[in-house]
């Protein structure tokens, strides 16, 4: 997607045996996206996609992993960056 790269992996059931059906999230903005003010803001914005996104479209036992795009990340329009994690996970577990 534009704005984000999203990675996505089934976890074995010994993996995390006190939470096998946990859908698990981690985010990354590399130096690339720009200083820290914009790197923060970038992962401000894909926490909240996946918060409003990944309970309802993310499926249970899978890690996943949002990492944010120079310029883009920060600045594109929220609604369609939720549109795109939508499609993004359509195209992971398809």
């Amino acid at each position: 997607m534009p704005a984000f790269l999203l990675q996505a992996r089934k976890r074995a059931e010994e993996e995390t045996p006190e939470a096998p059906g946990a859908i698990r999230v981690g985010y990354t903005c590399s130096k690339k996206v720009g200083n820290a003010v914009a790197r923060n803001r970038a992962k401000r914005r894909l926490r909240e996609i996946a918060r409003a996104i990944l309970p309802t479209e993310g499926k249970p036992g899978y890690d996943y992993v949002l990492v944010g795009r120079a310029t883009e990340t920060a600045t594109r329009n929220f609604e369609l960056m939720k549109e795109e994690l939508v499609q993004a996970l359509k195209k992971v577990h398809g």
